[in-house]
């Protein structure tokens, strides 16, 4: 299963309006959902160049960074509402999921992100054999 971590991204988020740069990056919206037997993770990242991607797995734990660089910088401001500066975001991966084959996708602003589920966690089918008196055998 795929958890998000981040239970205080809205207080994060008015900690950054209210006091410029906060102690933490920001967060990126998402979207995950299962295609078969694959986890798909989509985060919004308009106007980030794919350069400024980082992405790491540490043991379960999956971080997604990324730098949106201030377009205002240095001009006079008429209004700035998009945020620009570090992003991060961190997924914890469960047991059932391949870490080691997580592949990923960059355009239109939207990295796209695949997570295998483990072959060890996928159905398995039991055979029956009949008067044997040994068990079945278990078949992928």
């Amino acid at each position: 299963m795929l958890m998000r971590t981040d239970p205080v991204r809205d207080f994060d988020r008015l900690t950054q309006r209210l006091l410029g740069e906060a102690a933490r990056p920001l967060t990126m919206p998402m979207d995950a959902y299962r295609d078969e037997d694959t986890y798909v993770v989509h985060f919004d990242l308009p106007g980030v160049r794919a350069d400024s991607i980082d992405l790491q797995v540490e043991r379960n734990v999956l971080t997604v960074r990324a730098v949106r660089d201030d377009a205002t910088k240095g001009r006079e401001v008429v209004m700035a509402e998009r945020p620009s500066g570090s992003f991060s975001r961190q997924l914890f991966l469960g047991e059932s999921l391949d870490g080691e084959n997580i592949s990923a996708d960059y355009a239109d602003g939207v990295l796209t992100l695949r997570v295998p589920v483990a072959e060890q966690a996928k159905p398995r089918k039991i055979s029956v054999t009949e008067g044997t008196g040994s068990a079945g055998k278990i078949t992928s």
